[in-house]
């Protein structure tokens, strides 16, 4: 009897990791008309934020955003669970609560069986009760390589707002998860990675950034974004380009999955992250001699990774214990933002 194919065997990349080169991104958008004088659009996508806002008649807000990629891992409840946990999280990025889901779907017919499409719905489903709301309905289509993903609706009031461009000088940035999520899909892919590695990266790739809608409420807290496919370096510039300042990382606070640095020096690297570099290296500035295997990891594709957080330095140590409360025990504070050109300076 044949074996059944592998779901990452189907796909040419994984996760947010098969996002499009961020160089090509930025040049489609700008190609692109402007959303136009909506005076209730209060976030397009005019700084590359996570989602976009409209406001009601009465101050309240809808968040609406959609998210999805090939398969990363090759269970399938597990890829359904992932990509979910993903898109859920542009809505707690924006410091909103997600209300409702849609699923996107596209499956090569005739290579894969449909019990193992219905696990990756069953996934889903189960990462969206977790979070608290139903797949309202979706569509589906017959693709070459396994898609999956969600369009999530939320709401929030509009001083709950958060976007990624309205960092101030002199805050201090936190990460809510740790880096790693790329080389761990890279060792996965090439079956590298053994089970205890495989328990850690879906317990962060499955684990809600439901504090964000916590953190939003709390007037310290100026921006927001979640760490996706572009890695660390790339979303803290568009929070860097946003402000027009300067962020400023410090390298060894940057908290790592266990096997991170390890599967980076033996060489798990996926495409994604020479393509990042490729794209946003020029303005990144980087210590002397430092290590081809770190630099990977700042540009290493993060599928549902943690929240990028830029608040005020003296209520920095609070939100941190905050966030670890809520059970983000990675999270740590990694940087600053201070006046300058919008660059990123890494310091080691």
């Amino acid at each position: 009897m044949t074996e059944p194919p592998r779901l990452t065997s189907l796909a040419h990349g994984g996760g947010c990791g098969c996002k499009l080169d961020p160089a090509v991104l930025r040049q489609l958008l700008a190609q692109q008309p402007a959303a136009g004088p909506f005076e209730r659009l209060l976030v397009g996508n005019e700084t590359s934020d996570d989602a976009a806002v409209w406001e009601l008649d009465d101050g309240t807000c809808v968040i609406a955003t959609t998210d999805f990629f090939t398969p990363m891992v090759d269970d399938p409840v597990d890829f359904g669970r992932i990509a979910a946990t993903n898109a859920i999280s542009d809505v707690y990025a924006m410091g909103g609560r997600p209300i409702l889901a849609l699923a996107i779907l596209g499956m090569p017919v005739g290579k894969i069986d449909p019990e193992v499409v219905a696990r990756i719905l069953q996934g889903g489903a189960a990462a969206c009760s977790e979070a608290g709301i139903p797949v309202a309905g979706g569509h589906s289509i017959d693709t070459p390589e396994p898609i999956y993903g969600l369009a999530v609706i939320g709401t929030c009031r509009r001083e709950a707002v958060r976007r990624n461009a309205d960092a101030l000088p002199g805050d201090a940035v936190i990460l809510t998860k740790a880096l790693g999520v790329g080389v761990y899909s890279a060792a996965i892919k090439r079956e590298a990675l053994d089970e205890a590695g495989y328990r850690d990266f879906v317990a962060t790739t499955t684990l809600l950034n439901r504090v964000g809608a916590d953190l939003a409420a709390e007037p310290a807290v100026h921006a927001l974004t979640d760490v996706t496919g572009f890695g660390i370096l790339g979303h803290g510039l568009e929070l860097a380009r946003g402000a027009g300042l300067t962020l400023v990382l410090e390298a060894d606070a940057l908290p790592l999955l266990p096997r991170a640095e390890a599967l980076a020096r033996d060489g798990f690297v996926t495409g994604a992250s020479h393509r990042n570099w490729a794209a946003f290296g020029e303005a990144v500035d980087l210590p002397a001699a430092f290590p081809e295997w770190r630099r990977h990891l700042l540009t290493d594709p993060q599928t549902s990774g943690g929240l990028l957080v830029s608040c005020a330095a003296e209520r920095a140590d609070a939100i941190l214990a905050r966030i670890h409360a809520a059970g983000y025990p990675a999270a740590a504070r990694i940087g600053r933002v201070e006046t300058g050109p919008a660059r990123i300076r890494v310091d080691s």
